[in-house]
This record gives structure tokens, C-alpha cells and sequence, in this order.
């Protein structure tokens, strides 16, 4: 019987023939901590007793949720972090640099690698096929130590996506179908697989919007295989030599199997206040929309931005709705500015934010009041998950954002197109 991707990377991280169902402890490639959660990280890592960080994996340090810091206890946090990363010689990026989980895909997640991070969303490295995925801060101040960790391997859920996406539908909206399709709790502890003749076209971009949100349904991963699609990305970014061939073997045993038609898709929207309650965009016209959110580590890549410009260009925000932008990543965020999409966003009346994740988790730089609507390009809408208890948060692609910005209330793009 072959092997599925979460099997075979952590064959080899594991050096024995990992299967479903069986306990492995595995060499860690990658171990990193943010702002929020990385301070508890470095703090159970002394109270340990450890000294060193193993020189058996790499390590990062990103300050991008509290960024820049909204007050005295977080720029307090991040005062911590930079004297760990000083004694520990870890990479790191600082404030304005952008999201973790962008930056450990243009620079450091590579196919085949085992990813750790204090993140839930350490999974979006999964669209380049790493096995990446989150853990509490406890584990990864052990990790940092040792270098490895144990792991449950995963069943595997196959997700054959067929097609071709009609004009408007993306990566965001596939996901969001799955997601209401299985329920939030539909993978948990799984490993979701994507593969098809319309994933052997998608973009790394799409890929990672995709990946990002495996963990909304309660997924221990999100993975794809590594192609010539991955190969290009890692050429463009400059690593070349971090690509090698990753797919699952035709024989490889998955718990279940889900078919998708992409060419049936349509711009989706998942409602307050779980990521499962999906409906169809065109089903909540006429829902009034406060504050609309581009960005984040979902979808706050290059194509991202460029679908949300070609929308906005020549038109303006309604005049009672905020338009926020986030890019992912400096790199990002200079492109889009070469491109041109930085221009044709502030002239349709938007705000251009830092990259780091700004409110998406509640902390600042767009915090809801009482009763709004935002509709955010996010991977969550839990209730008080941008900053208010009493706010609605709506989660869509990048171009039914862009759409909403201009009428004010959730639009189909398809309607803008």
C-alpha cells in the first residue's frame, strides 16, 4: 500500500515506515514563535532549565501581531523576544517586516520539511507541501531544545478538485466550500490532501489560502504536492535548491475521499459566528457592511491585492464603509507599489495599514465598534475575534471584499466583474 504526503514527510522526519494511526518522534526542519504567543514560549523554555537552542533545526522569531505595538505590555513582549533572538541567534523579523506565516513561505518552508510554530496557522506552509502545523507554546520551547517532537501520524481525507474556477471564484472560495461542506470539525486531527487537474493549475498563492484554512477544519494539516508550480514559486523567490518533487504515491489509502467540481463553485461567504456557516455571496445582498478587510495571512499576497485593485480601479469606497489593506509582507507591499495596486486602492478610498496582521485578531488597527459588519478577507469570524464581542465579522475572498467595499453591503463580484 503507498503512502500519503502526511506519511511519507514523516517517514522521513521519523526514519521508520510512518503509517496512519502510529506514534513517531521526528526531526523538526523548522521551529518558530510570534509576539503574542512567543513570549510564554521563551519563558517555559528558561524555566526548563534550557540554555541553547538545538543546532539540529532552524528557528525564527516574527514580531507581526502587536505591530507595530498598540501598548506598554506588548512593546514590552517584544523587547523579550528581541534579546531571546540576540542570545539564541535565531532568524527574525521585526516589526513592518510582515506575517509569520507569508514570510516562512518566501524564505524558509521548503517541500518535505517538518514545520512547528506557536500558530495555529503554521499550516499555511502545507501549500508549498511542507508538513507544517501548529502547537502550544510549552512544545515548541521543548522543540527549540531538542530539535524533535512526537507525533500521532494523521488519516488522510483526499480532496480531488476537478475544473476550471469560473471568473470571480478563487482558492477562497474553495476552501470556504469545503469547510461548509465537512464542518468545522469535519478533519480533526487529519490530514487534508488536495490534488486534481485544477490544483495542478493553482498558485502558490492560492495554494496557501487554501493550506492557511485546513486548520478551520479542525485539520492537523493542509498539504499539497510539490510541483512544477512549486518549483517556479521557489525559483522566483530565489531558492531554487530548496525544491525537490513531492506527491502522494496512486495507491496511497485516504479515510475518505471528497470530489469537487470548481467549475460549480461561487463566491462564498461564511456568516457570524462560525467559519462553517457558508453560504453562496449573492445569498446576504443587502447586508450592510461597516468596515471591509483586505489582508492578512490568508490572503494578503500579491494576487490578492491585484484582484481587489482590478475591482476598485476607476471606482470609490461607499462613503459609510472603511476600506482596510494589509500586505503580508514588505516584499508584498513593495511589488504592489510597483504594480501599481497601492495607487488604485488609495484612490478608491482605502487605508494602507502596515504588514503584520493589524486587527484581524482583535488587537488594533481596525478594531470593530457595536453592531458592525466587517467582511474580511480572514481566516476566522468567531464572536469578538476582531476586538468586539457585539461585532459581526464575515469572512470572503479578496474580490467579493473589494466588491462589498464599493456598494457597502455583501456583493457578489461577479456583479463588478
Amino acid at each position: 500500500m503507498g503512502k500519503t504526503l502526511a506519511e511519507k514527510i514523516l517517514s522521513e522526519k521519523s526514519g521508520t515506515e510512518a503509517r496512519a494511526g502510529d506514534i513517531v518522534v521526528a526531526q523538526v526542519d523548522l521551529g518558530f514563535i510570534q509576539d503574542t504567543t512567543g513570549p510564554l514560549t521563551v519563558r517555559q523554555f528558561r524555566e526548563a532549565g534550557f540554555r541553547e537552542v538545538s543546532g539540529s533545526l532552524r528557528t525564527a522569531v516574527f514580531l507581526d501581531h502587536a505591530a507595530p505595538s498598540p501598548n506598554r505590555e506588548l512593546a514590552n513582549d517584544h523587547l523579550f523576544l528581541r534579546e531571546f533572538v540576540r542570545d539564541a541567534d535565531c532568524f527574525f523579523s521585526d516589526v513592518g517586516g510582515g506575517i509569520s506565516h507569508q514570510l516562512v513561505a518566501e524564505s524558509l518552508a521548503r517541500p518535505g520539511d517538518l514545520i512547528v510554530g506557536s500558530d495555529s496557522h503554521t499550516v499555511t506552509a502545507g501549500g508549498l507541501g511542507a508538513f507544517a502545523c501548529g502547537m502550544g507554546s510549552t512544545d515548541v520551547a521543548v522543540i527549540f531544545h531538542l530539535g524533535k517532537t512526537w507525533f500521532r501520524v494523521p488519516e488522510s481525507i483526499g480532496v480531488s478538485v476537478s475544473g476550471q474556477f469560473p471568473e470571480g471564484v478563487s482558492g477562497k472560495d474553495l476552501i470556504l466550500h469545503l469547510i461548509g461542506l465537512i464542518g468545522a470539525d469535519g478533519a480533526t486531527y487529519q490530514s487534508l490532501e488536495f490534488g486534481g487537474d485544477t490544483v495542478s493549475r493553482m498558485s502558490v498563492s492560492q495554494r496557501l489560502t487554501v493550506a492557511n484554512m485546513a486548520i478551520e477544519a479542525g485539520a492537523k494539516v493542509g498539504l499539497f504536492p510539490a510541483d512544477d508550480i512549486t518549483q517556479e514559486y521557489l525559483v522566483t523567490q530565489g531558492r531554487a535548491g530548496d525544491y525537490h518533487p513531492l506527491f502522494p504515491d496512486e495507491d496511497a489509502d485516504y479515510v475518505r475521499m471528497v470530489e469537487i467540481d470548481a467549475a460549480r463553485l461561487e463566491p462564498m461567504v461564511a456568516r457570524p459566528h462560525t467559519v462553517d456557516n457558508v453560504v453562496p455571496a449573492r445569498e446576504l445582498k443587502g447586508t450592510r457592511i461597516q468596515q471591509v478587510y483586505i489582508g492578512t495571512c490568508t490572503n494578503g499576497r500579491l494576487e490578492d491585492l491585484e484582484v481587489a485593485a482590478r475591482i476598485l480601479k476607476g471606482k470609490r469606497r461607499h462613503p459609510e464603509t472603511r476600506l482596510m489593506v494589509l500586505p503580508a509582507s514588505q516584499t508584498v507591499l513593495q511589488a504592489a507599489i510597483a504594480a501599481g495596486y497601492i495607487v488604485t486602492l488609495l484612490q478608491a478610498g482605502a487605508v494602507i495599514l502596515p504588514p503584520g496582521c493589524g486587527a484581524c485578531l482583535g488587537l488594533h488597527q481596525g478594531v470593530l465598534g457595536d453592531g458592525e459588519n466587517c467582511l474580511t478577507t480572514a481566516n476566522r469570524n468567531f464572536k469578538g475575534r476582531m476586538g468586539n464581542s457585539e461585532a459581526f465579522v464575515y469572512l470572503g475572498s479578496p474580490a467579493t471584499a473589494a466588491a462589498s467595499a464599493i456598494t457597502g453591503e455583501i456583493t457578489d463580484p461577479r456583479e463588478l466583474w
